[in-house]
């Protein structure tokens, strides 16, 4: 594929054949090498990246950040903003799991405090944190509670006596999506939520206690409230089986959308709906409907944590505060600059976060001086990463960053390849105890599978789209 390099870490497909705008990738010259011999494979990225840029309304560029690797029809790792008149959304460029995202805990304890007591505050979370496949929270809903989720978002939880009405300040859209519509989401992903509210689920999805291992920007870290030696309570989730519900529902209603407006899609995966049609309406408010179900079930998992730290080390509640909560599969109403001038878009993530730089009136007053933090999930056995939006990051990537390290190895290739007993047993030996209730999870998380968080952060940094402001390293992982 044309490939053109355009910075030590900017690649370009000029546009061609039915793409509509350029396609852009931030990557360094291994990854690319890995992109080309991917493409030999059924699926790819480069050309999937290539679909996304020849839909409808799409504004320059198309985007794959450091950690982009092949999805259910748009890579993970992706932007693309829509014009809202000529534009669509795409079930492809947001995914199944709506607003899978990273709420991250600060305490004031230090990495020596939690070593003494580190086999005691394992156990203590793997009990109280509801985890693992079909799993059941604490909260036990009917239709119109779940109405309530859909609506509310964290608020519901805060109502329902899980967490502190402060947390919302520090939570992405201060928790709740606005324009949810309840009865444009089917009642059997209703059914599926009943009783998952505040549950951390399986695959993917962890409880960690991480550490400060290094400051980068002093500045910002002071303004963020870290610092080294610093423990930190990281929780990755999203809207469990109503969101992935939702995604199953809309594919077949997109479908018929996508037949019913004549659009010209690149790839059947794609289906989507013009923004403003009666379709497009619907399917936007399911998904922040499904945003606010994610809101809700990582508040009361906030909760929960925060109670198995104050047992474990009698702390009161208000002792460990949400540092930051951010999405990473969404679909949200933004303004940006196109060509020098504002303008509203329909920014689609799909395992790309928000990235706002300074300034922005999103970003909590506390930290706008510095940008948005931006959560960046590692793996079990390496590193996590705290970034900053910056002005640069608004001005060329509609404001995103990276959301993880990205896989390089598929789930099934990762359960073939290793064995979840020796890696436990491996970081165990390291000091990281990983408390689990499938092995089978743990092999298809291994930290093999996944690029190298490091060379992917380096990247973000070194092109000034993103700002390193600390690194965290896990003590503790709790799996489903």
């Amino acid at each position: 594929m044309g490939l053109e390099q355009k910075g030590d870490f900017v690649w370009e497909i000029p546009r061609e054949g039915k793409m509509r705008v350029p396609a852009r990738l931030y990557v360094d010259k291994g990854m690319v090498e890995e992109l080309q011999r991917e493409e030999q494979t059924n699926w790819s990225t480069l050309r999937q990246l290539k679909n996304i840029a020849s839909l409808p309304g799409i504004q320059a560029p198309a985007l794959a950040l450091a950690d982009c690797h092949p999805g259910y029809g748009a890579p993970i790792g992706s932007v693309a903003a829509m014009d809202l008149k000529e534009g669509v959304i795409s079930f492809g460029c947001i995914g199944f799991d709506i607003n899978c995202g990273l709420r991250t805990l600060a305490t004031q304890l230090k990495k020596a405090d939690v070593e003494r007591k580190k086999k005691e505050l394992a156990e203590e979370l793997f009990r109280h944190i509801p985890a693992g496949l079909g799993v059941t929270g604490q909260l036990k809903l009917n239709e119109s509670e779940i109405d309530e989720v859909l609506v509310k978002g964290a608020e519901f939880s805060i109502g329902k006596g899980y967490g502190l009405k402060e947390d919302l300040e520090f939570i992405e859209m201060n928790g709740k999506a606005e324009g949810a519509e309840p009865e444009n989401v089917s009642l059997k992903a209703k059914q599926r939520q009943f009783k998952e509210v505040g549950t951390l689920g399986s695959g993917n999805h962890y409880l960690e206690v991480q550490f400060v291992e290094k400051i980068f920007d002093e500045g910002a870290a002071k303004a963020f409230g870290l610092f080294e030696g610093q423990i930190l309570a990281s929780i990755h989730c999203g809207s469990r089986a109503l969101g992935h519900q939702i995604g199953s529902d809309y594919l077949v209603e997109l479908k018929k959308a996508s037949e019913k407006y004549n659009l010209e899609l690149a790839d059947p995966e794609l289906v989507s709906a013009p923004i403003e049609s009666e379709e497009g309406k619907k399917y936007f408010s399911a998904v922040n409907a499904g945003m606010n179900c994610a809101f809700a079930n990582r508040q009361v998992l906030a909760h929960l944590t925060r109670e198995s730290f104050a047992k474990v080390f009698g702390l009161a509640e208000n002792e460990i505060r949400t540092f930051y909560e951010v999405g990473h599969n969404t679909a949200k109403i933004e303004e940006h600059k196109i060509e020098g001038k504002g303008k509203k878009l329909l920014v689609q993530r799909k395992g790309s976060t928000r990235g706002f730089g300074p300034g922005r009136k999103e970003v909590p007053e506390k930290y706008r001086a510095f940008g948005q933090p931006i959560l960046v999930g590692g793996t079990m056995g390496t590193a996590s990463y705290i970034l900053a939006g910056t002005e640069k990051g608004m001005m060329e990537t509609f404001g995103s960053g990276v959301h993880g390290a990205g896989r390089k190895m598929s789930r099934n290739a990762a359960i073939k390849s290793f064995n979840g007993e020796k890696i436990t047993g491996d970081l165990n030996k390291k000091g990281i105890i990983i408390k689990t209730h499938s092995m089978k999870g743990v092999s298809e998380e291994a930290p093999q599978a996944y690029k190298d968080i490091d060379e992917v952060i380096e990247i973000m940094d070194a092109t000034g789209i993103s700002k390193k402001v600390a690194r965290l390293r896990p003590m503790i992982t709790v799996k489903g």
